[in-house]
């Protein structure tokens, strides 16, 4: 069977950090262009200034993988998806849950395989913490999400604009986990958004959630942590504490501690794979759902002018 021929879309540093990897990794898949305005692209590799260029000017492409912000990824899948081609988004998948639906119709309206990547589902704690909670009960959840800004984010503009979802961006990689391990669906109770003065994206925030069942959920997500970062998720059930800890790659449970090498964007770009030859999509919008109802509902506090 052929590669499946893929364009990279977004050269920064999610794409040459993680997605060339993983699919120079891939024999499913073919590396066949790249599109940036601002990058070179890779020696060898044809290269354009747009998307549009690509279509227009060749080489021929399969499938798409948008890596670019999120606020401009609507009309770049459309665009791919009116040709037929496989569209892999980044997370959060877009701006906003309507044109992540509208997307997802015309896809299946074209037969194309759309995929909402949410990487850390495929962290190696997530699929056996998964399995280990289905058969316990839930008593309440933590979820400590601590970083430098500064560090993780440096000079991105975007993140802190309107779609850019602020403190929420690395924020949603936790919800796509507990919304993935967690046996009942959730939602929010309350939310408090602290908003930098001069600017428009939350650099904090404190969620409360209840499950279906009463179990209380609880997430703290900063922006402003020095130090060591925390990525940990903490479950307490009736038979014991599970932690899934840097970013779900660590889980302990009361029999003990396994730490498995990650294979997060492997997993992402096998799953697409599997999706496009087997003529399916898979579009969760849980994750940004849940991000949209803290908007939605939170209350704001602005706090001092945030300079990188």
């Amino acid at each position: 069977m052929d590669p499946i021929r893929i364009a990279v879309v977004g050269m920064g540093k999610i794409a040459r950090d993680q997605h060339l990897p993983a699919i120079a990794g891939n024999a499913a898949f073919s590396l066949a262009a790249t599109v940036s305005p601002h990058d070179p692209g890779m020696p060898g590799v044809p290269h354009h200034r747009s998307l549009e260029a690509l279509l227009e000017e060749g080489p021929a492409v399969d499938a798409v993988a948008l890596c670019t912000p999120p606020q401009v990824r609507y009309d770049l899948a459309a665009m791919a998806l009116r040709r037929g081609i496989h569209v892999f988004l980044e997370k959060p998948p877009g701006a906003t849950l309507a044109e992540v639906a509208a997307l997802s119709a015309r896809a299946d309206k074209v037969g194309a395989t759309l995929f909402a990547g949410w990487h850390s589902r495929f962290a190696a704690g997530v699929g056996p913490a998964r399995a280990w909670l289905a058969e316990r009960t839930i008593e309440s959840v933590s979820v400590i999400w601590r970083e430098d800004v500064r560090v993780w984010h440096p000079g991105q503009a975007w993140i802190w604009e309107p779609g850019g979802l602020g403190v929420f961006d690395p924020g949603i990689n936790a919800l796509s986990i507990i919304t993935h391990i967690l046996p009942r669906p959730f939602f929010l109770k309350s939310a408090t958004l602290v908003l930098p003065a001069n600017r428009a994206a939350p650099i904090a925030a404190d969620l409360e959630f209840r499950d279906t069942a009463g179990a209380p959920i609880h997430m703290d997500l900063d922006w402003r942590q020095t130090g060591p970062q925390s990525w940990d998720i903490i479950v307490e059930t009736d038979a014991g504490t599970l932690k899934l800890s840097h970013g779900g790659a660590v889980l302990s449970i009361p029999s003990g501690t396994e730490h498995n090498e990650d294979h997060e964007y492997p997993g992402l770009y096998g799953r697409f794979s599997t999706l496009i030859r087997g003529g399916r999509s898979d579009v969760d919008t849980d994750p940004l759902r849940l991000v949209a109802d803290a908007f939605l509902r939170g209350r704001r506090e602005i706090t001092d002018a945030f300079h990188d």
